[in-house]
């Protein structure tokens, strides 16, 4: 009785997309199917990983995982480590140049001829102590970003974009989760710094009192070591950030590319082409391959069966170095192929092991594999004196 009130309800029955679960209600004679729905379709929640196109689009618009902070400590450890290596040379170099300058201006007249030489000097030792230090600035810089991202070039980040003047989008980037996130990471940086920093100055504070005593170059000798001391402890701290800041980079990166199924699926369609359209087609393509089949039955010398479930049509001529599979099928298409098979008086030989044994290693269009040539050519022979016994 429920099942006649469910089927013959004049009330319409939706039936669950996925044929999974569905939750019947009765009242009176009337049913209703609520489906289970995934509401995560309609509401757009992000909760999938990012495709690999996804990845590769993002990427040529420069958007990948990059952590400033990596750069930023390279960078520093470059110069500092640049400066402690050519310190004496840069100091002698501008010493020379300090002692020439004041020795020969008081005794030459400021002439224009000579203003040019001083600027000619000037540059070139500036050349000679500022290149390399740049140089090797320039060279860390971009082996720590090649090592990030890797190489890429994208236009479109040259490409003037109106919306960022809009000031209630600044507004709204401005007071962002990131911005948040950008935030924070600052205070907790200069907080950890300035600690360390703290934590210098009070185990070399009985250094700095001798600076006044000392002469001027012992003074400088000494206050660069200090310093020197000093960046190198920040840029090992830095360095322990900087890790923290990269991986957090590539968690924000990878959440920030995240999508909705709906989007999963729209980019299949799109790539890999429409589920339904692309089955039509194979569907399709198995009827014309089957139409083929079938007519390459009618040419066959001898169909091999099991005798119900499997047949196998093979043809053979002097031409060809072993005898050929041109149509092969199990159950209905079996029965089909037997049914061709007699219609056109092929002889239709019944051996369950050699079937068995032909079905699925040989397929269609390939010759017989070398262990069974005995086998077929003991039914072929057979064949052969039944047609020209017939004759």
């Amino acid at each position: 009785m429920i099942c006649s009130a469910i089927f013959t309800t004049s009330w319409p029955v939706w039936e669950d997309y996925n044929h999974t679960k569905a939750d019947f209600r009765l009242s009176g004679s009337r049913a209703w199917v609520f489906n289970n729905f995934d509401l995560q379709l309609f509401s757009g929640e992000k909760t999938e990983d990012a495709t690999p196109k996804r990845k590769q689009e993002a990427r040529k618009k420069g958007q990948v995982a990059k952590s400033i902070e990596i750069n930023a400590v390279f960078v520093i450890l470059a110069a500092f480590f640049t400066l402690k290596m050519l310190g004496p040379v840069i100091y002698s170099q501008l010493e020379e140049y300090m002692v020439l300058i004041f020795s020969n201006l008081v005794k030459s007249d400021l002439t224009i001829q000579a203003v040019q030489i001083l600027f000619f000097d000037l540059s070139w030792v500036i050349a000679k102590t500022i290149l390399p230090l740049m140089f090797a600035i320039s060279v860390i810089a971009l082996a720590v970003n090649f090592m990030q991202v890797g190489f890429i070039f994208s236009p479109q980040i040259l490409m003037p974009d109106l919306s960022k003047l809009n000031p209630i989008s600044g507004f709204q980037r401005l007071f962002s989760k990131r911005s948040l996130a950008e935030l924070v990471k600052s205070i907790c940086k200069v907080a950890v710094i300035g600690y360390f920093i703290y934590r210098f100055a009070l185990i070399n504070a009985a250094q700095i009192p001798k600076l006044i005593s000392f002469e001027l170059i012992d003074s400088l000798k000494l206050a660069s070591t200090l310093i020197v001391d000093l960046v190198f402890q920040i840029i090992a701290v830095m360095f322990v950030l900087a890790v923290l800041d990269f991986l957090y980079q590539w968690w924000e990166h990878n959440q920030s590319l995240k999508m909705s199924k709906q989007e999963v699926k729209e980019e299949y369609k799109q790539t890999e082409g429409n589920p339904q359209i692309k089955g039509k087609i194979k569907e399709k393509q198995r009827a014309l391959a089957m139409r083929r089949m079938m007519q390459q039955v009618p040419q066959a010398d001898v169909v091999i069966t099991n005798p119900v479930h499997l047949a196998i049509a093979l043809q053979y001529d002097k031409t060809m170095t072993a005898p050929v599979v041109v149509a092969k099928g199990q159950d209905f298409l079996a029965q089909r192929i037997k049914d061709i098979a007699r219609e056109n008086r092929v002889v239709i030989v019944e051996n369950k092991p050699l079937a068995r044994a032909l079905y699925p290693v040989v397929e269609i269009g390939e010759p017989i594999p070398p262990e069974l040539y005995q086998a077929v050519a003991e039914v072929l022979a057979h064949v052969y004196r039944l047609k020209k016994r017939l004759s």
